[in-house]
């Protein structure tokens, strides 16, 4: 095997072990230690690659922006209509199954560390942004005859819906399952008559 090859395949798993010690652990145990320790590595060869806690953070924002946006560019082009795009859209950002639980402990992981963090602030509001646009598109999409500022309104309404279930199924899905965050979902979009 090459060295590229091996250096690829070391920052892969260094990339899950991110990952899931940030997830599976939550953010007070987010460091180089525990990282390598899920890597099944030395802490050398994490601090290699990060060279501290805030890189450490700042690709597991990075790595579940990467993965949010295939899924969704995914799902967007899959949809037979605009409106089926942004309900498949919004749906995905809810904390559905292990892997999007898993995504709302890290993007909440990251925006407590960020709040602080001027570096990680500005990454956060980056990428939140790039949502908001994208949702904000599907919406007018979805209801083409909408003045602009109801489009911002019902976008940023539907938004905080999603991500604020997100947030409460990830701590507990128990209470919120993913039957209940579909019906909530159709029941927000019934509202801003964005359903199908």
């Amino acid at each position: 095997m090459s060295r590229t090859a091996d250096r690829s395949a070391q920052g892969e798993a260094l990339s899950r072990a991110v990952w899931t010690v940030l997830a599976e652990q939550g953010l007070e145990r987010l460091t180089v230690r525990a990282v390598a320790a899920a890597a099944g590595c030395t802490t050398g060869l994490v601090m290699h690659r990060f060279p501290n806690r805030q890189a450490l953070l700042l690709h597991a924002r990075q790595l579940l922006h990467e993965t949010t946006r295939a899924r969704v560019e995914a799902l967007e082009a899959a949809a037979a209509t605009p409106r089926a795009a942004l309900r498949a859209v919004l749906h995905q950002g809810m904390a559905i199954n292990e892997q999007t639980r898993q995504e709302a402990v890290v993007w909440m992981g990251f925006l407590a560390a960020a709040v602080s963090d001027e570096d990680l602030i500005a990454e956060h509001r980056r990428n939140n942004r790039a949502w908001r646009t994208r949702v904000e598109r599907l919406t007018a999409a979805a209801a083409p005859d909408w003045p602009a500022d109801r489009v911002s309104a019902a976008t940023l309404a539907l938004i905080a819906m999603t991500e604020g279930v997100a947030a409460y199924a990830a701590a507990d899905p128990a209470a919120f399952p993913a039957v209940a965050q579909k019906q909530m979902l159709d029941a927000a979009l019934a509202v801003y008559d964005l359903a199908e």
